[in-house]
């Protein structure tokens, strides 16, 4: 059972969602962050990197920095720049890049079914990056940055988000790196209740990104259930948009390590070749399997192919990135814990295989370019309550910050 609230969107008014629409807020370093908050004084990104606001040098983590997200919330809104739907709607927000689209249902998600095991996740969190999206959303009194859902499609939703889409959207814009964006709301009762029905009737929903702030809208959560006497509110229930498993698309997230462990390029390739096939290629290196991958050491690419006796029908443990960190990373190059060690660097898939030419033709040693994660193998981590290695799975497209917002404290 997955429990899903409609709620009161407060939206950019109309014709201001393109200026106002931002990546998330942790795909930008800081030095990026403010560059981009000052190309548009109306990016959401304003409001979702209040450090930002203030000199360069000052602590992000400040309280009164998260205090200037609300304050800057509420002004806008009083500006006029948002409005706030009167009724309780589920919404559609649709994404297009490069003719592909996925379509998602924006509604408030129960933190009691993230506690209790219907909402899924396969990555653990970072305390430290929790604690930064708990201050910024008790502070502004609304999750302001969707979660990223994931559902195994049905007949009766795909013909009920079909039929809203043949409405005309309340917004449409194409943003700057070419991403389709639309919107519609969700007001009628019987469709609102035909939603709710549909997800009631699920055993389960996964996260598919967005886990720091899952787990910080439920911490958030609990601390206020905790001050209010153990009383539930609106803080309970979470922005989320769901999308169906077979509109999704995950990409490659591939691997870069700054040196060798002490190997010349010949070296570890001989190491390499006692586990694995390996074929020299004169041309870059794109997986065309699972169990294969490809490596560019020394100006040039490789397919090395992983052997039977190295996979495995483990969840995990058949994971491609699994395989590497086990057989290459760890026993070769001495990299214990990815998440951590500062030798290893992830690239998303987003990037191209020229950015891992890049880096290894500069100051890295060798990247290795993976086969991507499929959404099956993520469910597949999730029902068997495991958690996949660090940067398994890089989405594209990114969910914009800012179309959405659920206010849980009167602004």
């Amino acid at each position: 059972m997955v429990r899903l609230k409609p709620f009161r969107a407060l939206r950019p008014a109309p014709g201001l969602e393109e200026r106002i629409a931002a990546l998330p807020y942790d795909v930008y370093d800081r030095k990026e962050a403010r560059e981009a908050a000052l190309r548009e004084p109306l990016s959401f990104l304003n409001i979702d990197r209040p450090e930002t606001q203030f000199p360069e040098d000052y602590d992000m983590y400040a309280p009164e920095v998260y205090q200037k997200a609300r304050t800057m919330l509420a002004e806008e809104k009083a500006k006029g720049l948002y409005v706030q739907d009167e009724k309780e709607c589920f919404y559609l927000y649709e994404l297009t890049m490069n003719k592909r689209s996925q379509t998602g249902i924006v509604a408030c998600a129960c933190a009691d079914d993230y506690l209790e095991g219907s909402i899924r996740k396969h990555e653990n969190t970072r305390a430290d990056k929790e604690l930064d999206r708990i201050r910024h959303v008790d502070a502004c009194g609304a999750q302001t940055g969707p979660i990223f859902l994931a559902y195994r499609n049905r007949p009766d939703t795909a013909a009920l988000v079909q039929k809203v889409r043949q409405q005309p959207p309340v917004f449409a814009f194409t943003s700057e790196d070419g991403i389709g964006h639309r919107g519609w709301i969700i007001d009628r009762e019987e469709d609102i209740e035909a939603i709710r029905g549909a997800f009631m009737a699920a055993d389960s929903v996964y996260i598919a990104d967005g886990h720091h702030r899952a787990a910080s809208a439920v911490r958030t959560a609990l601390a206020r259930r905790e001050r209010a006497g153990g009383a539930r509110g609106e803080a309970d229930w979470f922005l989320s948009v769901l999308f169906p498993d077979d509109e999704l698309k995950i990409m490659d997230y591939n691997r870069v390590v700054k040196d060798l462990h002490g190997m010349n390029p010949e070296q570890f390739l001989r190491q390499i070749g006692q586990k694995c096939d390996i074929t020299e290629e004169k041309e870059p290196v794109h997986p065309s399997r699972k169990g294969e991958m490809g490596l560019y050491v020394s100006g040039k690419w490789y397919r090395v192919s992983f052997r039977s006796s190295l996979l495995s029908e483990d969840p995990v443990e058949g994971l491609d990135v699994s395989i590497l960190q086990k057989e290459i990373l760890q026993p070769l190059l001495g990299i214990e814990d990815p998440r951590t060690d500062e030798r290893i660097r992830f690239v998303g898939g987003i990037r191209g295989l020229k950015e891992l030419e890049r880096l290894v033709d500069g100051d890295w040693a060798a990247a290795f370019s993976m086969y991507p994660t499929s959404i099956g193998e993520l469910f597949a981590v999730a029902d068997a309550g495991l958690l996949m290695p660090p940067k398994s799975t890089w989405f594209e497209p990114k969910l914009r910050s800012g179309l959405f917002i659920h206010l849980f404290d009167p602004m």
